[in-house]
C-alpha cells in the first residue's frame, strides 16, 4: 500500500504519529494488537479502509472484490 502511494514508511510515520519501529512491527506482521486510534490513523493517512491493512495467517493473497457479494457455502 506504501508503493501504491508512493510514500515511504518514514513519511507514513510522521503522518500517523507512531515511531517508525512500531511501523515496522505492524508491517511484518508481528504486532499482537493494535490501537483503534491507531488503525484510524493509518486509514486516513493511506486512505484505505481497515480491511485493506490485514490479511488472515496462511490465507492466500487474493484481489479486491470490489463489493462483489461474498461465495455462497
Amino acid at each position: 500500500m506504501l508503493a501504491e502511494r508512493s510514500m515511504t514508511v518514514t513519511e507514513l510515520s510522521e503522518a500517523v504519529g507512531i515511531s517508525v519501529a512500531n511501523l515496522h512491527v505492524l508491517k511484518n506482521g508481528r504486532a499482537k494488537a493494535i490501537r483503534f486510534s491507531t488503525l484510524t490513523a493509518l486509514c486516513r493517512a493511506l486512505d484505505c479502509q481497515p480491511g485493506d491493512l490485514f490479511t488472515v495467517p496462511g490465507e492466500v493473497s487474493r484481489p479486491p472484490h470490489a463489493g462483489a457479494p461474498a461465495p455462497a457455502r
